[in-house]
């Protein structure tokens, strides 16, 4: 029996969102990647659960910084991003302090794409140039505040494909095994 390989591919389908009612959380709704900084390299996410550096700057978890870089002003009271991508920071009083356009970036194929890990993604020659838009236009999503996409994994598919995988494993092993029973019996029979 051959070995069975098995392909790992990024899919890129929609992942139910939950609210979270944090300002800086950002879902999209549709096709597209924020584009981030890392290390002077542009890398792109789909992980929205931004939060403010030491600077007031817009980045992730890992401290990359949303492009376009945007510093929240320090007399901030509220931040509102629009479906379009608009970011506003705005004083106690209602006042605009600052805002700015998020853009959303696509691949001509996303699943070409090169995982880094920490959800972070490259292009390469598999996944094209990335294509820049303003959200809600042409073939790009809309922003949704507030709240997070959560994977799109399909549990219980695989759990099926995991045991699947599993029982190939110990009937494949199972055959290793009557094999050498077979070879040792043989070679000890007196001719």
């Amino acid at each position: 029996m051959g070995a069975k390989v098995v392909a790992v591919e990024k899919v890129f389908l929609q992942g139910d969102y939950t609210q979270t009612k944090n300002n800086l959380d950002l879902a999209i709704e549709g096709k597209g990647f924020f584009k981030l900084m890392n290390n002077g390299r542009e890398v792109y996410t789909r992980a929205g659960a931004f939060k403010l550096d030491k600077d007031g700057y817009i980045c992730d978890a890992h401290g990359n910084r949303l492009q376009p870089e945007f510093a929240i002003p320090q007399r901030t009271a509220t931040i509102t991003v629009e479906p379009g991508g608009k970011i506003v920071a705005s004083g106690s009083d209602g006042r605009e302090l600052g805002s700015t356009q998020i853009q959303l970036y696509n691949f001509a194929n996303p699943a070409g794409l090169m995982a880094m890990g920490h959800n972070l993604l490259v292009p390469s020659e598999a996944s094209g140039e990335p294509l820049q838009g303003n959200p809600g236009t042409d073939e790009f999503g809309t922003i949704l505040q507030g709240f997070l996409e959560m994977s799109n994994v399909d549990v219980v598919e695989e759990m099926i494909n995991m045991i699947s995988t599993q029982r190939a494993y110990e009937i494949n092993s199972k055959v290793i095994q009557t094999g050498d029973d077979m070879l040792h019996m043989a070679s000890t029979l007196k001719r």
